[in-house]
């Protein structure tokens, strides 16, 4: 499978093309395969990373550690049902035993993942993958694994806190970059005029932040397109159809919907069709994520286009854990690479979803 050469050429044992960064700002994503059986590349860290003899933290043979997983959120979503998958497909396949991979859900609740993650500490948990549910308010899980030396690797969502100091690293996608992607396939959706409602996601993370800032910016550039809306429908199906009913009653003459993921998007698609409208028709739509669901809504001509988030972050988790027991540097900031689909690929790479 062939892989674009926008990054480096480093190639890792990985399920995903990433790109290493070593400020706090995530670097353009390289556009890929995403999908499963996709090759791994990284490029060179242009400055200092966190190691080990940095830290002063004990060696940790990843392969026999008790190891810690934090979930953010119920896994009622494809995203979430994807992302703990990955850890433990990993996990087995790397021989670690399942009762020393130990699983928490903090079921939205950030009161509850501060706990779970002291929990995970208690129960003797040698390493840590977390989710963050918010990017601010986890410091205090962070400091108590910080006490145990225990390293950290976020996936995701960015914390505020700072790498190497508080956690080793960050995983996960560039939202701005998501955020303008999506920009273009509704510039190329429309034609370049529209009246655009925005789902936005939930508030308190990067990543809502991010892709509204990409979307905004890069649709700016086009002047026939405007923004005549936008709510928040908390990354949810039913919230975001609940909301994309009231949209369509404050602003009827809505042609384009923008949802920052996919469970919103096929929400909306819902709200659409009740008020007699054809979603891919009358109103294009374009989200995130690239769930099974919403990339069959692009190959039947329902949805117009999905801009991926790649949650298969498990072999790059454990990479990096193992990297940083070897002394290597890691850095603070790894940037997966997202897919995308269209009316020109969707029924093709539908086996990609997730």
């Amino acid at each position: 499978m062939s892989l674009p050469a926008r990054v480096g050429v480093a190639v890792l044992a990985t399920t995903a093309l990433l790109t290493s960064c070593t400020s706090r700002e995530a670097a353009p994503s390289a556009q890929g395969t995403g999908g499963p059986a996709a090759s791994a590349a990284a490029s060179q860290a242009s400055g200092p990373g966190c190691a080990r003899d940095r830290i002063g933290y004990p060696a940790v043979d990843v392969k026999n550690a008790v190891i810690g997983f934090s979930q953010s959120e119920k896994e009622a979503n494809p995203f979430r049902i994807a992302e703990t998958q990955s850890i433990k497909d990993e996990a087995a396949k790397l021989g670690i035993p399942s009762d020393k991979l130990l699983v928490t859900n903090a079921q939205s609740d950030l009161n509850k993942q501060i706990s779970d993650i002291k929990s995970l500490l208690d129960r003797g948990a040698q390493l840590l993958i977390v989710a963050p549910l918010n990017s601010d308010g986890l410091q205090p899980a962070l400091d108590a694994a910080k006490a145990k030396q225990v390293p950290v690797v976020t996936i995701d969502r960015k914390v505020t806190s700072d790498p190497c100091d508080d956690y080793l690293t960050f995983i996960g996608s560039d939202f701005v970059e998501q955020g303008k992607r999506a920009a273009q396939a509704m510039v190329a959706a429309t034609g370049g005029n529209g009246k655009v409602a925005i789902l936005l996601g939930s508030s308190g993370n990067n990543v809502t932040t991010d892709r509204t800032k990409g979307f905004k910016d890069e649709i700016a550039k086009t002047p026939g397109i405007s923004v005549v809306a936008e709510q928040t429908g908390e990354f949810d199906r039913s919230k975001g159809q609940s909301v994309m009913e009231q949209l369509i009653l404050g602003n009827p003459d809505i042609t384009a919907v923008y949802a920052e993921n996919d469970e919103m998007g096929i929400g909306a698609v819902t709200a659409l069709k009740a008020a007699g409208k054809t979603p891919g028709q009358d109103v294009k739509v374009v989200s995130i994520d690239g769930t099974r669901n919403a990339v069959q809504l692009v190959a039947d001509g329902g949805y117009d286009a999905v801009i991926e988030s790649n949650p298969r972050f498990g072999p790059l988790a454990f990479r990096t854990l193992q990297d940083f027991a070897d002394g290597k540097e890691v850095p603070p900031t790894v940037i997966i690479s997202d897919d995308e689909y269209d009316r020109s690929n969707a029924a093709q790479k539908l086996a990609n979803a997730y």
